[in-house]
Parts: structure tokens; C-alpha cells; sequence
């Protein structure tokens, strides 16, 4: 089939711009499918080149002939090597910097104020002298602004300013505003969100701010922030850019633009769509197509955001039904040019906004989108039924629409027949310039306009407002008879019209929903014909009936009052309005703006300054964000992770970091990579055993019986782990050794080919390669386990199966080669002859140890450094590490960037200093401490900052938080590398050593980086690999040892793991009281400087305590305020656990009951509870673990005291607390732990103490450690019982020779057992001798520093990672 081009073809193809990739086919011969991808058109020095007109596109050749393909070959070459080269030219000559300011005539210069004549706008060109040198306002100026009009629509790259000429008047700061008419402005900002823009230092010398994205506009408007304090403002600007070719189209909500196909339908693998659009409508349709098999493409501005739907290939997914859209920007109503980029290939589109881009794959199961007859631009007209469309028309304007390369409006102005107009699309840009006002300031805002009476009688006020802030006052107006007045209010998202009359009476009226979601709402507010009629948008009115006809009798307030003789307690409004009218007649702003009418404060004219906060959303691991009009918060439930932005996890890294915080065997969530992307994950900790081992476990752990596979027909079994391949790898890579057992065991069953040596049986590893060993860490090795161990049945073979007997056989092996680990699939493939059998099961995935934790490195010279790759952390990191050290001084780690900066360094003996910069200035972080911390013990650092705040903790010491400014800068921008140890100018170096240094969730492997450094060794001298002290004990090195501190413990002994267990009857009582105000503590210490303002620690607690009691109510622990707050953990009538929070004295108490069952069942029970603001985590035992959201994430303010057992002072306890609170508790207390403070351990080593009242009797008991050795005994049994089951669950075969075997070993074991008993005795008479004298050294000391040591510290688990030594 010969395939030509018609002329009308090549027309339309000349008719296509802008720089696109466009497909073509060519059909030849046999059918051959020839995709030839070509870039038509290219832009070079402004003009475009048509490369169409140079070759023809397609021609025929003779597909089976040489020459013919050579031919065609040859064309395709040249073709893409002229289109290279012209590519090439246009990034040569294509530029768009150009100066557009300094040919303007004076009439493009505008601007508030003058000082005089020679003082004039006209005067602001860069580097002239006209006049008095440059532009200055007028010194009662309030509202200073330059205006430039460009004359036409430019695109704009850069601006650059300029002092007064020969002065001390210049601009330090500036902000921005754009325009398409000098109407309506939008304020320029940068990535990050900032506005303002860096001025000048002195008169003469020219800044140039490049723009991070070029904008196009034709007015430009320059805002004085900050001036020369010793002078004035001066002025001289200039501003870089280009023209550009415009095709614009006018929609009118009632009109679009069809693209027909010259065929049925069309059919692409590749789209490129490109167009601006601005509109003042937050709903309408930009484009819409769809076919009869069920592909569609819709383009909907919907709530100011733009959806695209769009379905390949699926005929379930109909327009309307079961859609799904991919949603991007936000506020796209503002009446100003935004850019859509639509790129799909195959089911893979990218869809970007402005700057903001989502990736995404395409519903359907096909990879080309079908459209027939044709694609609509504006709206979904209905076939048959002009002027009618299914869903909302686009309102606004189009520019640039471009379709795959085509330019539809273009085609549109010039009436090609490929395009149907539909109603009346124009082709200029007449949109109303709807003119609004932003009301700035939160407290003194407003805007005062007069009421002129109304001939009917009462009165009406009409406006529109958008807004983040759910609470604030939208119109207040005194009325007629006094003292009445008339107050409109956002209270909690929805409108309130309140009425107040004489006395206390009053009359409300409510409407609208969800009215602080960043959309324009229209209010209506109509007071005659004797009644109240509000309503918002197109819902239904509200009213209320009046007794007597309302007057207004001053001025109408919108958005609040002036400070004197306002009533109104409501916090005023922040945000936006425009289209006011009072009396039905439009109040011009303009005038308000040059004193012509009414009054003003704090109001900014001529724009909406709003922005959406959560665009793009900083809050990670998925967190919801939140906005007001100046911040945003994200709320982290259900995440795993908590802080400002949801960083920090709320997990531990590794079943070993659970170890030491006392925690017991069981089921934990664990975070491999802490702050990182990877989410936790369940996994099973054994804390049994001195090794701790982290167990995964798999689908398939039951023995599988395998018969008739072989290599054509293999058994396949694949292995579905309970988390993630990628999550399995960082378990895996963070812990010091895996292993995974195969049992394996045959009859008649090779694993090798006894010929050649081939595999007949194979296993997958983690990244699905093959592997033929069968045990050992020797993946080189095609062997099994008796080969290693040299036991084989045969020694002729590697492996038992391998000898291929009629008889049972195994091998049963331990696979430990970590980088293979674990095994995903198993492949059988030699149990088809007669008599063949296998037998095989997988154990779960096995690793112990946590590389992180004990890896360091000694700095020993000044100069010397560990580097590292640049510090990825644009919008938040976290820092932790250990250190010690003897000198005075030394920083620990710095990354430098252009100009930003992140350091934390040891800035004197006792104080640590985190610092970095950027942009807006350093900021400074200091924890200084009461003693030194130069003390040759290990110290804990962890930093954080992220686009809310930035905190530093060091050890126990209260954590000092600095909150960011709200409008600042946010990316931490870093090149050079990162420095360990040290600093880029090789001075201030660190001496001494640091360990288990992670950045967001990253650990850096000091001692390997060592190895290869001068001046740094691997390791540290004198420190344990493996931390002798338990449950947050910290270990003191001494010359001839090691000593464990557990005054910061809720346990006692010399290595802080024996439980402090007190008996209580009905009157018995332990009450702590704290030294001073907890809050108090909690702040005190030296201020730290820097920009930003430092704001009060976290609210955070950390409870933990166990019980044993048959008493139901109960009381266990109470803590109690000055303040009247109180939390409380008491045992209901019915014996569930309660857990009451009372932060707010004029609200409720939050009450939660984590555990419905009875727990007063004579049986031990461990309970933990922590909170992070809002969020409250328990856990009960290790089987329950629950998540709650408080009413209000408010401090413990003033802590009194802490109260275990009966409470006999009249606190302001709910009924069911203080019945608990006086019956007290009959039972066992163990290991009772808040925050930093173990009241239990207090009582029993400071009897005496003014901080320790014990009433009653109390006993020292030992219930806790007889229930954690029944717990072990328990735990040892129903291991040992599941070894059994499973034992007997794969050992059906009743072989004699089998039996033989066990009941050798059997008799080998009590032989080697007997061995074993008698050695041990003989080292424990030993170790008894060498223990005693530093078990007489820990209680004698330890017991009295935890005397001298009692103060209150801050959240345990940011400071538990002390320990880990």
C-alpha cells in the first residue's frame, strides 16, 4: 500500500508551532511500521525554521530491497542531523535577557509619591543621573511603590536596582507585584515560598535578582520594605526579559473550540499538551475528549485546582462513574496567567503546573489513548444540542493552546475547517479585572466604610471573601436604637450573624460550611422587611424575624474595628475581599486607597496576597497539612512518625535499641531507616538470648513435601516476606550478621548432577539471582553443610543427597552469607523417578546486632577529618551521634554551601552549639550544661531542623527549640562536601571521639572512612562494644573498668536490670514532689541567639510503671499541676485500664481505656505511655498497642507532684478518678518511671528526703523479678514447644536407622551436658570473687549520686540513646 501526502496534509503541517515532538507512520510494503520521531520546528533568534519543507516526511520504499532501506537510512540521518545542528543555532542566538526599561518613554513610569519633581518616577532608569539622580518618595509616604508599564506582554527573567545617583538613599529590600492590566497584582515570590527580594548596600552598585521562574506581564510594580536608616528611599531600576508571540482566546463559560479529526478517530501512544490559562471562575472544563472503548481525557479547573482524568483502554471507567483524578495547584482563580505542560507516553504522564509536577501511570490496561471525532477545548458541548455541555465551561482566557504540536488557536482566528467554534469565542483577553483587597494583620485590621440611609428601610451588604483562618470577623455595624449592634463572624468554618440587644439578649443565625477553604464565598446580608436574611454562596438563605425595623448607625467595619470603642472580642479577619456593596451600590476600593472614602488599617489594595502553604505539602511520610492564613501545621496520625512535619519516627531502628530501653520478647514495629523514606515494619524481637535477634518471618515455614518436578517441569515456591524488599534490605545491611535455615531433606533426590557438577535444585536470593550452596557463608562454594562440617554419608560427594540412595538423607543447612539474604524462591527439579522424594522448609529471616550503634571513630589530630558526599537535606534533617572528649572545644560536623551553612560543634567545655543559615540570616541553637562536658564520658547530640523549627538536645538537658520565621526561606542549599570531625579550613577540629552518627535515618560508617584517613583511626579506645548497663543505665568508664549509672533508671543492681518493686496496701502512697515548677526547668537555661524567636519545649511525657493487683477500682499514679491540670492512670470497677488527660481546666478531661479487659486479674502487666503534643501512644503488655488523638496538645504547666497509690488531698478529680483516687491500690508497683523521675527508686534510696512523702505502710517487694523470670520460663517453653511441633511436624518418617541416630545423640548431648555443668561451676566460684568488689563499688556510689542528682530532665526518648554504648 503506496502511502502519499496530500497538500491540505502538508498544510496543516506547516500550520503547527512551537517546539514539539511529533509522530509519524509510514505504512510500506508488507506492512512495516516505521515510528519516526522528528522535531519539526525549532526556535532559533526568535524567527522558526519549518524542516517539513526541507525533505518530505515519508515516502515508500521497496522494503525488500537493500537499496531501499539504505536509501531511507541516509534521509532519516541527514534529516536528524540538520535538526541537530538547527537545535543547536537556536540555543546559540536564543536568549531572553535583554533590558526593557531604559527605552520607555515617562509616561510608562508611575508611582505613589514624589519628593518633588526631579524626584520623579520617570527618573528610575539604571545607571542615569536625570533629574535628582533616581526616584524617592514622598517621607509621609506610608505606602511607598514604583510602577513600570513595559508596553506589551514580556516574558521577565531578571530585575536589577540601583541607589539614588550620588546619595544616601537607596532600597535594601524589596517585594514585587505583576500585572496583566495595573489592575489586579499578584506578588512574585520564589521556590520557597519568600517574597522579598535583596536590595542595595549603597547608591552606585547595581543588584541583579534573577527570577527562579521567568513570569509574563506587562506591568511590574516594585514595593520598598527596608531603606538606608541613615538616609531615605532611592530608586533606579531596570528589568531583563523578551518579547514573546501570543495566540490568545476569550471564553465566555458558554463557548469552546472543537479540533475534528480528518479520520473516525485518533489514535496516539504519545501527547504533549501545552496552554496558560487565567480565569476568575474556580470551576470549568480546559479540554475533554473520549472514545467508544472507553478512553478519555478531561482537563477541569475545579475548587481553583486543576484535575486531569485520564483512562486507557478500560471500558469500565465511564465519564462520571468510578473516575479518579490526579489533582495539581491550587488558587489557579486569581485572574493571572498560569502554565499547564501535559507529557504521556505509553501509561507514563507527566502533569505540571506552574512549578508543581505529579507523576503518574494512566487507569486502563491499554498504551494509546483513542479519542473520536474530535477534542473539545472549553468545555464538553452535548452532541445534537448546540450550546448545551454537561459540565461547567472554562470563564477565562487561553494563550499558546498547543495539541500535540498543532496550534489550535491559531488555526481558530484564521477559520481553518479542522476547527468548529461553539458560541462566541473571541480572540483578545476581556476578562473583568475583579479588584480586591487583602486585610494583612490579624489584630488591627480593617476597613471602614460609610452607611448612607436607605429609603426602604433597614439595610443590605454584599461581598466576597476567602480566607485559611477558621475564626474571624467578617462586618460588625452599630444599629438603630442603641446599644444594638450587628456582628458577622467565621467562627469554627462557618458564618454566625449574631444580633446583640439590650442586656445579655441576642439572636444568631448560622450558614455555609467549610468556609476557611481558600475558595471566594459570596455573603448576602439583608435586614428588611422586619427580619435577618444571610446567605452564602447558591445555599439555601437563613433568617430570623426582627420586632423592629434595623438602622444602621455608624460606619460599616469589615474585618475589624478600630482599637478604640471596639466591642468586639473575636480575633479580626485575615485574608481577602472584594466586590463590596452597601445598598446595593459597588464601594470603589481605589478610592478608599487615595483617602477619598472611608477609612483604612493594615489592608493592602489592588491584590489577593494569599497562598496556599500546604503547595507543596512539607509534611512528610504522608502526613495531612493544615493551613491558616500565616502557617501551616501537618497532622502525623496514623503515620508512624511525629514532630512539626511528621519526620521523626515513633518507632526504634532496631529490635536491639528496644533491648535498651528495657523492653521484653515479643511483637515490635521497628523503623530501619528512623526519619528516611522507608516506612516500619513488624517484626519479632528475642531479647532472651545475650545476642538479640530480629525475626522476619514468611508465607511458607511448614514443611513442603516435593514429588514428580524436574528441570523441564520444576516445584517452584515463592517466599512473600512481612515487609518490604526494601525494608528487608535495610534490616538486613544495619545488622552485624544474618542467617536462615533450609531444611532439607531427600530420598532418591540430587541437589548437584553427579556428570557435570549442574545444580538440579537452586534457590533465589534477595535480588533474585540464583544460588547452588546450601549452607555456610561461602557463596562461591557449590556445597552443603556436611561437606563444610567434613560429615558427609559419602565423602565422594558435597552434599548427602548428592549420593543419591534409597534411603532418607539430609541437608539441613545455615545460610549466612548476608548480601544474599533471605531467600526469596526455592526451585525443586530432581524428584521424577521412581522412589524420588523431597522434604524442605525455609526459616524465617535471622540477624543480630546493630551495626550502627557501635561504630566510631578517634580524631587524634586537630587538622584531620572524616568526608563525606554533600549533605542531602534541602527541607529537614536530623543529626545524632555520641561523643567524648578532653578537649575544650571542637566541631563535630559542617557542610558549607554558597552561602548556606549546618554546623554543630562543641563550642566551650560545657556548651554544644548548632548552628546553620539559610538565607535568612544565621541561627544559633546552645544547650549549655551545669557540668563539663569535656569529661572523657560519652555524651548524646541529636539536631533537627526543618521548615517549622529546629532543636537541639543534648544528654538529659532540657530540649531548646527555635521556631522558624514564617515567611523565610526554607531550602538548605550545601555543595562542598561534608565534614566529620572537623572543617573545610582544617581548623576548630574535633579531638576525641564520635560514634553512631545518623543523618536522617542514614548511618555513617565512621570506621570504615578511618581506615583510609590520616590522623583518624577506626574505633575508640577503652569503650564496649556491647553496653554492659540495661533500661537506660549509662555506663561510666573508669580506669580498671566500668561503673552503671541508674539514677536516670527506674531499675536498680550494678548493671541496672533488677526491678524496684514496692508493695502497697489501702492506705499506702509514694508522692513526689518536684523541686520547682517542672515547666520551669524545663526552659531554664542560657537563651540562645539568633533571627529567629525561641519558643518553650514540646509538650511531651513518658510514662512506664508494671503492676500485679486483684483491686478493681484502683488508683496506680497520678500527676497533678498548679495549674489544675492532671493526668491519671487508674483500674475502673469493671478492671480496664483508664487513662484520664485534664490539660484544659474549662473543658472535659480526654479519657481513654487502651485495654477493655479485665487487668486487676492477679497477673503481672508492663504499661508505657508516651505523648508527643496531640498524640498519645500506650502500650499494654507486649500484645496491645494503641494510638489517641488529645482535644489539645497544651504543656503540663507548673508540675506539682506525682502520686502513686491512694491520694488523700482534694484534687479537682472527675467523680470516677477521685472514687479510684480513694480506695488507692492493694497490690505490686515496679519500675515506676516519669520522664527522668522514678518515684519508686526515690522512696526506698531517700527515705528522708523533702522531695519523697511515703504514707502507710510500704514494703520492698520482688514481684517484678519473679514475674520476668516466669515470663522468660514461659517464653523458653513455647520456643522450645514450637522446635517440637515442628520437629514432629517433618519428621514422619519412621526411619530405624533415623532412630538410631537420635538416640546416639541423645546420649553424646547429656554426655556433653554433663561437661558443661561442672565447667560452669567452676567459673561462677570465680566471677563470684571478681563481681563482688565492683557490685560493692556501683552501690555504694550510684546510690549516692542518685541522692546529689535529683532533677527533672526531658523527654526519655530523645535522650534514651545516651545508653547506647
Amino acid at each position: 500500500m503506496k502511502h502519499t501526502h496530500t497538500e491540505g496534509g502538508r498544510e496543516r503541517e506547516r500550520e503547527r508551532g512551537g517546539p514539539s515532538l511529533i509522530e509519524r507512520e509510514c505504512r510500506c510494503g508488507s506492512g512495516l511500521l516505521l515510528r519516526i520521531r522528528l522535531l519539526l520546528s525549532l526556535r532559533a533568534g526568535g524567527a522558526r525554521r519549518n524542516l517539513s519543507s526541507v525533505f518530505p516526511l515519508c515516502g515508500c520504499m521497496d522494503n525488500h530491497t537493500k537499496a531501499g532501506k539504505m536509501f531511507f537510512l541516509l534521509r532519516m540521518v541527514t534529516l536528524y542531523t540538520l535538526s541537530v545542528l538547527s537545535g543547536a543555532s537556536a540555543a546559540t542566538h536564543y536568549t531572553c535577557n535583554g533590558p526593557l526599561v531604559s527605552a520607555l518613554p515617562h509616561s510608562s513610569f508611575q508611582s505613589s509619591s514624589q519628593s518633588s519633581l526631579s524626584f520623579a518616577a520617570h527618573n528610575a532608569k539604571l545607571n542615569r543621573r536625570d533629574g535628582a539622580g533616581g526616584w524617592s518618595p514622598l517621607v509621609t509616604d506610608q505606602e511607598p511603590w514604583l510602577q513600570v508599564d513595559l508596553r506589551e506582554q514580556v516574558e521577565v527573567t531578571a530585575v536589577a536596582t540601583q541607589g539614588r545617583y550620588d546619595s544616601w538613599d537607596w532600597v535594601s529590600s524589596y517585594l514585587l507585584l505583576y500585572s496583566d492590566t495595573g489592575r489586579a497584582w499578584k506578588q512574585y515570590r520564589h521556590e520557597d515560598g519568600v517574597g522579598s527580594f535583596v536590595g542595595n548596600v549603597n547608591s552606585e552598585a547595581v543588584v541583579q535578582n534573577k527570577l527562579s521562574h521567568p513570569v509574563r506581564m506587562r506591568f511590574l510594580r516594585f514595593v520598598p520594605l527596608h531603606w538606608n536608616p541613615s538616609g531615605w528611599m532611592g530608586l533606579r531600576v531596570e528589568v531583563y526579559g523578551c518579547s514573546y508571540k501570543s495566540y490568545v482566546a476569550d471564553f465566555d463559560g458558554r463557548s469552546s473550540l472543537l479540533y475534528r479529526f480528518n479520520q473516525k478517530s485518533m489514535s496516539t501512544v504519545k501527547d504533549v499538551i501545552s496552554l496558560q490559562f487565567k480565569s476568575h471562575k474556580a470551576e470549568g472544563v480546559l479540554l475533554h475528549g473520549e472514545g467508544q472503548r472507553g478512553d478519555y481525557i478531561t482537563l477541569e479547573l475545579h475548587r481553583g485546582r486543576l484535575d486531569l482524568y485520564l483512562n486507557l483502554d478500560d471500558s469500565r471507567l465511564r465519564f462520571n462513574s468510578g473516575r479518579v483524578a490526579v489533582t495539581v495547584g491550587s488558587l489557579l482563580d486569581d485572574q493571572h496567567w498560569h502554565s499547564v505542560h501535559i507529557e504521556r507516553f505509553n501509561r507514563q504522564v507527566n502533569l505540571t503546573v506552574d512549578s508543581h509536577t505529579q507523576h503518574f501511570q494512566t487507569k486502563g490496561e491499554g498504551h494509546s489513548l483513542e479519542v473520536d471525532y474530535e477534542l473539545s477545548f472549553g468545555g464538553i458541548p452535548l452532541p445534537g444540542k448546540p450550546g448545551t455541555f454537561l459540565r461547567k465551561n472554562f470563564h477565562g482566557c487561553m494563550e499558546n493552546l498547543y495539541y500535540n504540536g498543532i496550534n489550535i488557536i491559531d488555526l481558530a482566528k484564521r477559520r481553518k475547517p479542522q476547527i468548529h467554534s461553539v458560541g462566541n469565542v473571541t480572540f483578545s483577553c476581556s476578562q473583568p479585572q475583579l479588584v480586591a483587597c487583602t486585610f494583612l494583620s490579624s489584630s488591627s485590621s480593617f476597613l471602614s466604610l460609610p452607611s448612607a440611609p436607605s429609603a426602604t428601610g433597614g439595610f443590605s451588604v454584599r461581598f466576597q471573601f476567602r480566607t485559611w483562618n477558621p475564626n474571624g470577623l467578617l462586618l460588625s455595624v452599630q444599629l438603630n436604637p442603641e446599644p444594638q449592634r450587628l456582628e458577622l463572624q467565621i467562627r469554627n468554618g462557618r458564618l454566625h450573624l449574631t444580633l446583640h440587644s439590650t442586656g445579655r439578649q441576642k439572636s444568631e443565625v448560622s450558614a455555609g460550611h467549610r468556609v476557611n477553604d481558600g475558595l471566594w464565598h459570596s455573603v448576602s446580608l439583608d435586614t428588611r422587611n422586619l427580619q435577618i436574611t444571610l446567605s452564602v454562596d447558591n445555599e439555601p438563605s437563613s433568617t430570623t424575624e426582627l420586632w423592629e425595623q434595623l438602622q444602621s448607625r455608624d460606619n460599616f467595619y469589615f474585618g475589624g474595628c478600630p482599637t478604640v470603642g471596639c466591642q468586639v472580642l473575636t480575633p479580626t479577619f485575615q485574608g481577602c475581599m472584594r466586590l463590596i456593596s452597601i445598598h446595593s451600590q459597588p464601594m470603589d476600593l481605589g478610592h478608599v486607597q487615595q483617602g477619598l472614602l472611608g477609612n483604612y488599617n493594615e489592608l493592602q489594595f489592588d491584590t489577593c496576597n494569599i497562598r496556599d502553604r500546604c503547595l507543596p505539602n512539607l509534611c512528610e511520610h504522608g502526613g495531612h497539612c493544615f493551613q491558616t492564613w500565616s502557617s501551616f501545621s501537618c497532622d502525623c496520625s496514623g503515620t508512624g512518625y511525629s514532630g512539626a512535619t511528621c519526620h521523626n519516627s515513633i518507632y526504634e531502628s532496631s529490635c536491639e535499641a528496644y533491648k535498651l530501653l528495657g523492653s521484653s520478647s515479643g511483637f515490635y514495629s521497628i523503623d530501619p531507616d528512623g526519619s528516611g523514606p522507608l516506612g516500619p515494619t513488624q517484626v519479632y524481637c528475642n531479647l532472651t538470648e545475650e545476642k538479640v535477634w530480629t525475626v522476619l518471618s514468611h508465607n511458607s515455614t511448614a514443611p513442603v513435601t516435593v514429588q514428580h518436578s524436574s528441570l523441564q517441569k520444576p516445584h517452584i515456591m515463592k517466599f512473600n516476606y512481612s515487609t518490604s524488599a526494601e525494608q528487608l534490605r535495610a534490616v538486613v545491611s544495619g545488622s552485624e550478621q544474618c542467617q536462615q535455615e533450609v531444611v532439607y531433606k531427600c530420598r532418591k533426590s540430587r541437589l548437584f548432577n553427579t556428570k557435570d557438577g549442574s545444580p538440579l535444585s537452586w534457590w533465589l536470593d534477595r535480588e533474585g539471582e540464583r544460588r547452588s550452596y546450601w549452607g555456610g557463608f561461602l557463596p562461591g562454594v557449590q556445597q552443603c553443610s556436611c561437606s563444610l562440617e567434613e560429615n558427609c554419608m559419602d565423602m565422594n560427594y558435597f552434599c548427602n543427597c548428592d549420593a543419591d540412595r534409597d534411603a532418607w538423607a539430609n541437608d539441613t543447612g545455615m545460610l549466612s552469607y548476608k548480601d544474599h539474604l533471605p531467600v526469596s524462591q526455592i526451585v525443586i527439579g530432581d524428584t521424577n523417578r521412581t522412589g524420588s522424594q523431597a522434604v524442605y522448609s525455609i526459616g524465617p529471616l535471622r540477624c543480630y546486632g546493630d551495626k550502627s550503634l557501635w561504630n566510631a571513630a578517634s580524631f587524634y589530630q586537630e587538622s584531620s577529618y572524616l568526608y563525606f558526599p554533600t549533605l542531602q537535606a534541602e527541607l529537614a534533617s536530623d543529626i545524632s551521634f555520641y561523643f567524648k572528649t578532653s578537649a575544650p572545644s571542637g566541631v563535630f560536623l559542617e557542610n558549607l554551601g554558597l552561602k548556606d551553612f549546618i554546623r554543630v560543634e562543641l563550642s566551650s567545655p560545657s556548651v554544644v552549639t548548632f548552628s546553620f543559615d539559610v538565607g535568612n540570616g544565621p541561627t544559633v541553637l546552645s544547650v549549655k550544661s551545669h557540668l563539663p562536658l569535656n569529661d572523657r564520658q560519652w555524651h548524646y547530640v541529636r539536631a533537627e531542623r526543618n521548615v517549622k523549627e529546629a532543636s537541639l538536645q543534648v544528654d538529659q538537658l532540657p530540649l531548646r527549640f527555635l521556631e522558624a520565621p514564617a515567611d523565610g526561606h526554607l531550602r538548605l542549599r550545601l555543595s562542598s562536601q561534608l565534614f566529620i570531625g572537623g572543617t573545610a579550613s582544617q581548623q576548630r577540629g574535633f579531638l576525641g571521639c564520635i560514634r553512631t552518627l545518623t543523618i536522617n535515618g542514614v548511618s555513617f560508617d565512621l570506621e570504615e572512612r578511618a581506615k583510609m584517613t590520616p590522623g583518624v583511626s577506626s574505633g575508640c579506645p577503652g569503650y564496649r562494644r556491647r553496653s554492659p548497663c540495661h533500661n537506660r543505665g549509662r555506663c561510666i568508664e573508669k580506669s580498671n573498668g566500668y561503673v552503671c549509672d541508674c539514677s536516670q533508671s527506674a531499675y536498680g543492681g550494678a548493671t541496672c536490670n533488677q526491678e524496684v518493686s514496692v508493695s502497697f496496701d489501702r492506705e499506702s502512697s509514694v508522692t513526689y514532689t518536684f523541686q520547682e515548677p517542672f515547666s520551669v526547668m524545663q526552659n531554664r537555661s542560657s537563651q540562645a541567639t539568633g533571627v529567629s524567636t525561641e519558643s518553650s519545649s514540646r509538650a511531651r511525657e513518658d510514662v512506664a510503671f508494671s503492676f500485679v493487683t486483684s483491686q478493681r477500682p484502683a488508683m496506680l499514679l497520678t500527676v497533678s499541676t498548679f495549674s489544675q491540670q492532671y493526668i491519671a492512670v487508674i483500674l475502673a470497677k469493671n478492671g480496664s485500664l483508664q487513662i484520664w488527660y485534664h490539660l484544659q481546666t474549662d473543658r472535659s478531661p480526654d479519657v481513654f481505656s487502651p485495654a477493655l479487659g479485665n487487668l486487676a486479674d492477679g497477673r503481672f502487666h508492663r504499661i508505657r505511655i508516651h505523648r508527643v503534643g496531640k498524640n498519645l501512644y500506650v502500650q499494654i503488655d507486649q500484645d496491645i498497642h494503641r494510638k489517641y488523638t488529645l482535644s489539645s496538645d497544651a504543656e503540663l504547666i507548673l508540675i506539682r507532684s506525682l502520686t502513686l497509690g491512694k491520694v488523700t488531698k482534694r484534687e479537682n478529680f472527675n467523680e470516677e478518678v477521685m472514687q479510684a483516687a480513694s480506695k488507692g491500690f492493694i497490690g505490686c508497683l515496679s519500675s515506676v518511671q516519669f520522664n527522668h523521675v522514678a518515684p519508686l527508686k526515690a522512696a526506698l534510696t531517700n527515705r528522708g528526703s523533702s522531695l519523697v512523702t511515703i504514707r502507710g505502710p510500704l514494703v520492698q517487694s520482688n514481684c517484678g523479678a519473679l514475674a520476668e523470670s516466669t515470663s522468660h520460663t514461659l517464653q523458653d517453653q513455647a520456643v522450645t514447644a514450637n522446635k517440637d511441633k515442628e520437629q514432629h511436624g517433618s519428621g514422619t518418617q519412621k526411619d530405624l536407622a533415623v532412630i538410631a541416630g537420635v538416640v546416639t545423640a541423645v546420649v553424646f548431648i547429656a554426655a556433653c551436658a554433663l561437661a558443661v555443668i561442672s565447667r560452669l561451676l567452676y567459673q561462677q566460684r570465680r566471677a563470684k570473687r571478681s563481681s563482688s568488689s565492683i557490685k560493692e563499688e556501683h552501690r555504694h556510689s550510684m546510690y549516692t549520686d542518685y541522692r546529689t542528682e535529683l532533677h527533672l530532665h526531658n523527654s526519655v526518648r530523645d535522650s534514651m540513646k545516651e545508653y547506647y554504648i
